[in-house]
């Protein structure tokens, strides 16, 4: 069920959200001080792209430079990204079928406003202590 969830997703918005992702990882890492906001964007890119089966669990140490950084994201970058995801769950729950999909949108509002100090792992993984364990394959 994932698998579809996902192909649906990639299909009406999954690629268009992240390609917002990408091009505000591309600005970010063409400034030297903004890299790490790049790096966090590319990472919710991959997320934008297939989000079922995946969940976003928050650092309990992310620390000061985090929470910092996190607000110079939300002036820059972030709600833009929040504007795009909240856009696309209102179109997607206009329908019965989209209405899992809008919520997945709404969903990623959060990391897409404050992404440092955030973990993007597998539903599947076991958590422990706010971290997810390592995927072996």
């Amino acid at each position: 069920m994932k698998a579809i969830l996902n192909v649906i997703w990639l299909l009406l918005c999954g690629l268009w959200l992240a390609i917002g992702y990408v091009l505000a990882g591309i600005v970010c890492c063409i400034l030297i001080i903004t890299i790490p906001f790049g790096i966090a964007s590319f990472r919710m890119a991959s997320y934008a792209l297939w989000p079922f089966g995946r969940t976003v669990v928050r650092k309990p140490n992310a620390g000061a430079m985090s929470m910092i950084g996190n607000v110079i994201w939300i002036v820059l970058a972030g709600w833009w990204l929040a504007i795009g995801h909240i856009a696309a769950g209102i179109a997607m729950c206009i329908t019965i079928i989209g209405i899992p999909l809008g919520i997945a949108s709404f969903k990623m509002v959060p990391i897409s406003l404050l992404p440092l100090g955030a973990q993007i792992v597998s539903t599947d993984a076991p958590i422990t202590a706010g971290y997810a364990a390592p995927q072996t394959y």
